[in-house]
């Protein structure tokens, strides 16, 4: 379910002044963040950010088309390794989808 427009979008408070003080000195140096529900607002468009995947930091570029998507979807938290070689899962498994040796 999508925020009320009244209330309007969500960005982290300690966030948004990082933001502002990076803006401010001219720093490019990543800012390191946990606030992946965080909005991203056209003042953070070219700064980088580290945010967190629930293990480690990843680095996001921000750009002008990632307005109004959150931090988190460019941070995923969870590794796909790939989908199983056709016939390999069912050499393990048999036929019948139990396990066989």
């Amino acid at each position: 379910m999508s925020r009320s427009l009244k209330k309007g979008p969500y960005t982290d408070e300690k966030l948004m002044k990082k933001v502002a003080k990076a803006k401010e000195s001219g720093s490019m140096a990543p800012i390191k963040t946990w606030a992946r529900a965080s909005i991203i607002t056209p003042e953070m468009v070219g700064m980088k950010f580290l945010v967190h995947n629930g293990k480690k930091h990843e680095e996001v570029l921000v750009i002008e088309s990632m307005i109004g998507h959150k931090l988190g979807e460019f941070s995923p938290t969870r590794k796909f390794k790939g989908h199983a070689k056709k016939g390999k899962l069912s050499k393990v498994y048999g036929s019948s989808g139990r396990f066989e040796e």
